[in-house]
């Protein structure tokens, strides 16, 4: 007996999606203005600061397009292995297991690579980027290529075993050469799709891509690294200042139940493309706390711009100014340091003396420093 629920890749005029354009033109624009202003902001920081925000952005983007698949990945690896490829010295950077770095290959690929052509053989390279044992958690997975349904149909199930309930359908894995053949041609072509907008390219790439669901995991990680290609296009630069797979972590429950509902919609995907510019708008929005943080750092700085430190103080002070976990004692400050213990006292005892670092309550092996005043 053939199921009631029909998805979109089975409609006839798959995949000749349509959208109110009346209805998003408003909301593009505000978008569109966001991003400038945000970029305008960035710029006025100079490179140093830019580069912080860059690090800041990536490193959550990655840990939050995981988090939203129920993956936890370590964020002192996340910013190292970033931190590292982008050249930066943010001191202390420590090893980095196999499937962090894979997940941070993607993404920078994705972002830094933006004017590159985006192929079947580039979106296999992050497949085995983010799969390189070849498993999925406890189960082995086709890696850097298209699903083969071998097990079944691909599925997007939920709920426990016995009592499932299931989401979404893709497209029989017969169909994918074709599917992203398709999908393919029309994110790279100069015809008609280059008239389209690139946010709204964005937004349209994400949903045409995860109802696609061409592997057998990772689509929903990869469908994002999409739209941030399609995002960094958008703004012509590789410079990221805004997660939009932050912002969706916050929203997934409404993530998850807008795609659901688009997918076994209609080829109008007005309501999916409002939701995808809205929550792009807040997630520019959400910037703006990354942006006050990197103007504290920099005022912190500015007023320090006379004062003689050395190396090993400047990056301890970038540790506190970063939000450092926990107390700083003298033991941590030479363990990151890597110098003994009486030069990380004798550099605290200084910038005590300056009036920039200030002992916290109690004493004895407990001291511990913290910053005197951060400028507001």
């Amino acid at each position: 007996m053939r199921r009631i629920t029909r998805y979109i890749h089975e409609l006839s005029e798959w995949p000749r999606f349509r959208w109110d354009h009346e209805t998003l033109a408003k909301l593009l624009a505000s978008v569109r203005h966001q991003q400038g202003r945000l970029i305008g902001h960035m710029e006025a920081l100079g490179f140093q600061f830019q580069q912080e925000a860059v690090l800041q952005t990536l490193t959550a983007d990655v840990l939050k397009s995981g988090e939203i698949e129920g993956e936890q990945l370590d964020a002192s690896q996340v910013r190292s292995s970033i931190a590292r490829r982008l050249g930066m010295d943010v001191g202390g950077l420590e090893a980095v297991d196999r499937h962090v770095e894979g997940a941070v290959e993607m993404m920078l690929d994705a972002t830094r690579h933006f004017d590159q052509p985006l192929t079947a053989e580039r979106i296999f390279a992050w497949h085995t980027s983010l799969f390189s044992t070849g498993r999925s958690g406890m189960r082995s997975i086709r890696v850097g290529a298209w699903r083969d349904d071998r097990t079944g149909p691909m599925q997007v199930v939920s709920g426990p075993i016995g009592r499932e309930q299931v989401h979404f359908e893709a497209p029989a894995a017969q169909r994918l050469d074709r599917e992203m053949n398709a999908f393919l041609e029309w994110f790279d072509q100069d015809g008609a799709s280059a008239e389209l907008d690139a946010v709204m390219k964005a937004g349209l790439a994400h949903l045409w891509f995860v109802s696609i669901h061409p592997f057998d995991d990772g689509n929903g990680r990869i469908a994002r690294a999409i739209a941030d290609l399609a995002l960094a296009r958008s703004e012509r630069s590789p410079q990221r200042f805004y997660s939009m797979s932050a912002r969706i972590r916050q929203e997934r429950t409404a993530y998850y139940e807008i795609l659901e509902q688009t997918q076994k919609g209609t080829l109008d995907v007005t309501p999916w493309m409002k939701w995808f510019l809205a929550c792009l708008g807040r997630a520019i929005d959400d910037a703006q706390t990354t942006l006050a943080a990197v103007l504290t750092k920099a005022r912190f700085w500015e007023t320090l711009r006379d004062v003689p430190l050395n190396d090993r103080q400047r990056l301890l002070l970038n540790r506190l100014l970063d939000g450092f976990e926990g107390n700083l004692t003298t033991s941590k400050w030479a363990t990151i340091a890597r110098c003994s213990s009486d030069t990380a006292l004798r550099d605290i005892l200084d910038l005590v003396e300056r009036g920039i670092l200030a002992r916290n309550p109690g004493g004895g092996r407990s001291t511990s420093y913290a910053l005197a005043k951060v400028p507001e």
